[in-house]
C-alpha cells in the first residue's frame, strides 16, 4: 500500500474525495460496538468482487433498505423483502448476498441468545487489541482472518471468507494497515 505523495494518505484512498473522507475518518479506527461491527461486515460481504467505492456510494441506501442494519429487523425479512431488495437499483442486487445478510442477522442473534457478544467474540481473535501492520506489506488474508472466518462460518455466517474478513478487520481497526508514510498511521496507533 503506497501513499500518494501529494496528500500523504494510503494510496488506495488518494485522488478520490469519497475514499479520502472514509480513509481519514473511519478506516482503521477500532470499532467495539457489536451492531456497528456486524453492519460493516455485511457491507464488506456486499463488496466482494466490487470496488469499495461502489459500496461507499451506496452505503446510505443499504442502511435505508436494511433497516439501519438492525439485526432483529433484518432477521425478520422474508421472501417479499428479498424481492423488494432485488428490485432496488440503489444497492448491489445479488440474491446470494441479500440472503446471506438476512441469514447473518439470524446468526448474530443466535450468538446473542447464547450469551456470546459479537464484539467480544471477534476482538478475541486479535487478543482484544489492534494488530500493528508493518506499513509496507499488506496481505489479502492472514492466519487470524482465516481462523475468524472459520469461526464465523461455524456460527452460520456466509460471505465471510478469509479475504473479506481481513478487509473488514482492517476497516474496523482490528489491524492497523495504514502505510508507513500515511498521516493516519500514528493517530490510529494511538487509539490502541
Amino acid at each position: 500500500m503506497k501513499t500518494d505523495n501529494r496528500d500523504g494518505r494510503c494510496g488506495w484512498a488518494a485522488g478520490h474525495d469519497t475514499l479520502a473522507a472514509y480513509h481519514d475518518s473511519e478506516w482503521g479506527v477500532p470499532e467495539y460496538d457489536s451492531r456497528a461491527l456486524w453492519e460493516k461486515l455485511m457491507l464488506d460481504g456486499f463488496q466482494a468482487g466490487l470496488s469499495w467505492l461502489t459500496i461507499l456510494r451506496k452505503r446510505d441506501a443499504f442502511r435505508e433498505v436494511f433497516a439501519e442494519f438492525d439485526p432483529e429487523a433484518v432477521a425478520a425479512f422474508g421472501a417479499a423483502d428479498v424481492q423488494r431488495l432485488l428490485e432496488d437499483a440503489r444497492i448491489v442486487r445479488s440474491r446470494a448476498k441479500i440472503e446471506a445478510t438476512i441469514g447473518n442477522a439470524r446468526a448474530y442473534l443466535a450468538m446473542q441468545a447464547a450469551g456470546e457478544d459479537f464484539a467480544t467474540f471477534v476482538w478475541s481473535h486479535v487478543d482484544g487489541r489492534p494488530i500493528e501492520g508493518d506499513g509496507i506489506h499488506v496481505p489479502t488474508q492472514t492466519p487470524r482472518s482465516a481462523a475468524l472466518s472459520k469461526a464465523l462460518k461455524q456460527r452460520g455466517f456466509k460471505f465471510v471468507g478469509p479475504t473479506i474478513v481481513y478487509a473488514w478487520m482492517q476497516a474496523v481497526g482490528m489491524v492497523n494497515d495504514h502505510a508507513l508514510d500515511c498521516f493516519r498511521r500514528e493517530p490510529v496507533r494511538a487509539l490502541r
